[in-house]
């Protein structure tokens, strides 16, 4: 679901509303800015999943930030440029950043699970179960949003935003196993700082 939020729109970016006021020309060069913003998506991403050692946490942060944001960029896009470019990196920021941990970080967490022991195959299958399922994402998503577009472009942005809410919920046995793991680490510091006192 996260590469059909990534990939489900044309030109893998959120497509221009109809109410806007540039051509399909300019539509398509504003949205490089998309782009930009996921470049910097995938840093922030993987800054913050290194930093915290966290890395489905910090897909499910961004998840959660991502979804209000398209409400933001659907309604407020059209009302200047210099708006409709500072939303089109923030969109992409909190997009893209999810999408290079799934298929990187959180691949590199499953694959390594104690109950594959390490095994280096069962990485690499892990990684093209992924990979794969997003590319299914990606073939179906822009044979979604034809159809849908068809009935206003309103309904484009809820589908990607239920795509999002269902990678997130993908995501949410992960994140807990990660909070789980972090509380004890911390309750286990405690303990030991109380026990040198």
């Amino acid at each position: 679901m996260r590469e059909l939020a990534q990939r489900g729109r044309p030109t893998h970016r959120p497509p221009p509303p109809p109410t806007a006021p540039y051509s399909a020309e300019e539509s398509a060069n504003l949205s490089t800015f998309f782009d930009v913003g996921g470049i910097a998506g995938g840093i922030l991403a993987g800054v913050l999943s290194d930093k915290t050692g966290m890395s489905a946490s910090t897909c499910i942060v961004m998840l959660i930030i991502a979804i209000p944001m398209m409400f933001v960029y659907q309604a407020f896009c059209a009302v200047s440029l210099g708006l409709n470019i500072f939303l089109l990196l923030v969109v992409g920021l909190l997009v893209n950043g999810p999408y290079a941990l799934i298929t990187t970080a959180v691949s590199a967490d499953l694959g390594t699970h104690e109950c594959l022991k390490g095994n280096a195959k069962a990485l690499a299958t892990v990684t093209a179960i992924i990979d794969g399922t997003g590319s299914i994402g990606a073939a179906v998503g822009p044979m979604i949003a034809g159809p849908i577009s068809a009935a206003g472009w309103d309904n484009v942005f809820y589908m990607l935003m239920f795509s999002d809410l269902f990678a997130l919920i993908l995501l949410l046995r992960l994140g807990m196993h990660e909070l789980n793991n972090w509380w004890m680490e911390r309750r286990r510091r405690n303990n030991t700082l109380l026990a040198s006192i």
